[in-house]
């Protein structure tokens, strides 16, 4: 007799992608990074999938190595590695390393994707629209705020969703298709012109100084530079520190250094 076939229904798909959204970085340690939640997360399947305890240890096990990507795009990976478990399940000749393999093998391209799109764009537009409200003591910058969160939830609900009904393919579908490329360029520089706009806007960075010259007003530093280059010290001090992190990675050495500079500035009549 032919084994029935073993069908996964909405409710189960449900669980392991709420589990893993909520627990994806939560759950990260340094020895296998997010392996425990991926684990966790497929792991409601696992136990509908494969009936004997023997088979549920072995699928348990090869998702316990490590694994680690960008959460909200890895959304996809759980899908595919769902479905392909689903079809192991019914028959289908797909080695355990073959699973195991895709999986390491997605990690890298769907985590460059994910920083880009998701911690390099989206957090950088929706806190930028936060801040802007919030230095103008308007209060939506406490609700816009929370756009980033559920949008990220919508996205990675989506590609879970896409990853599970096209399998393998959803993948190629993301890596080989074109448009993902220039969705890439696009969202970056949009970022980079956000940033750039709120830099002009909230920097200020102006010399105060005069040049006392006889029977004639004083000549202003800043007034000169303005006509010159409007905005110009700002623009210095943003690449100065731009310039700075590329060689070195300290944050704190930029504030402290930022914090010195100004406190001197201002004793001395400067700035």
């Amino acid at each position: 007799m032919d084994k029935k076939e073993i069908k996964l229904t909405k409710q189960d798909l449900n669980k392991s992608f709420f589990r893993y959204y909520t627990f994806a970085e939560l759950g990260s340690n340094y020895e296998r990074m997010q392996a425990v939640p991926f684990a966790s997360s497929i792991s409601y399947c696992i136990e509908k999938l494969y009936p004997e305890r023997d088979e549920q240890v072995e699928a348990i096990e090869r998702h316990l190595q490590f694994f680690n990507t960008e959460a909200t795009f890895g959304g996809m990976i759980l899908g595919v590695i769902i479905s392909m478990e689903e079809q192991k399940a019914n028959g289908v000749t797909i080695p355990s390393e073959t699973i195991t393999s895709l999986k390491t093998g997605l990690m890298g391209p769907i985590a460059g994707i994910g920083d880009t799109l998701i911690w390099g764009t989206l957090k950088t537009v929706v806190l930028s629209m936060a801040l802007t409200l919030a230095l103008q003591g308007n209060v939506l910058s406490g609700v816009i705020v929370f756009l980033f969160p559920i949008a990220g939830y919508l996205i990675c609900n989506r590609l879970f969703s896409l990853g599970y009904n096209l399998g393998t393919k959803s993948i190629n579908k993301v890596l080989k298709d074109g448009l993902i490329n220039q969705l890439i360029d696009a969202s970056s520089a949009m970022g980079l012109f956000m940033m750039g706009a709120l830099s002009a806007s909230y920097i200020t960075f102006e010399i105060i100084t005069e040049i006392k010259v006889k029977n004639t007003d004083p000549i202003v530093i800043q007034n000169v530079l303005d006509e010159i280059v409007p905005g110009l010290l700002p623009l210095l001090a943003i690449f100065s520190v731009y310039f700075y992190l590329k060689k070195k990675d300290n944050y704190i050495a930029i504030v402290v250094a930022i914090l010195i500079f100004s406190l001197i500035g201002s004793y001395f009549n400067i700035l």
